[in-house]
């Protein structure tokens, strides 16, 4: 049964997210304040993706985990995966935006992959390719409508806020913003975890 949808993408993003919110603000927090330390600012970089396959286990993650040795094992590997990533998705874009979208969903699953199974970024790639097979459009439309959904959300509390007082509008959208992070970042590990989990079959592409 096919439990990656879009109803499910929504719900499970709120779910994931908010459990999280709080490591993750503690997770960005303990990088802005250690991102001028050289080599260990890679490592966290790469931790913060990290997060999203931490959370698509289960369980609540802790923000120190961005200090991990083992975030740091394969810079190299991680560089050239965002190098042929944007590449080819760039090359998408600039000839036809659809495909442009179609390349950037494929590959979406790619550097989780390379964190997670250690695999060669072209081996991250033609799993992520494999693994989003028939649910290209589903995690578009989940995503997107969740993004739109969360954006029009805190833009009124924001707006209504700011009739209030100008502060709160501000403190709003400060709290807003982070909300926003851990709910997209919830549904990018349900996705993930839904992916990784289910048996691939060769279903025919939505």
């Amino acid at each position: 049964m096919n439990t990656l949808t879009i109803g499910n993408i929504i719900n499970n993003a709120f779910r994931i997210g908010m459990k999280n919110i709080a490591s993750i603000l503690g997770a960005v927090i303990l990088w802005l304040i250690t991102i001028w330390i050289p080599y260990l600012n890679v490592g966290t970089t790469i931790a913060l993706l990290g997060l999203v396959v931490a959370m698509s286990k289960g369980g609540i993650i802790s923000p120190t985990e961005i200090f991990d040795a083992k975030y740091r094992r394969n810079m190299g590997e991680f560089f050239l995966l965002i190098a042929f990533m944007w590449i080819g998705v760039t090359a998408g874009y600039v000839f036809v935006v659809i495909p442009g979208i179609v390349i950037s969903i494929a590959w979406g699953q790619a550097l989780f992959l390379l964190i997670d199974k250690n695999l060669s970024p072209t081996e991250a790639m033609r799993m992520s390719n494999k693994l989003t097979y028939g649910h290209k459009w589903t995690i578009f439309l989940g995503q997107f409508l969740l993004a739109i959904i969360l954006i029009v959300a805190i833009y009124v509390v924001v707006y209504i806020l700011g009739i209030i007082a100008e502060f709160l509008g501000f403190l709003a959208g400060l709290i807003g913003y982070f909300v926003f992070m851990a709910i997209m970042l919830g549904a990018a590990a349900y996705i993930y975890g839904e992916l990784t989990r289910e048996p691939q079959t060769g279903s025919v592409e939505e």
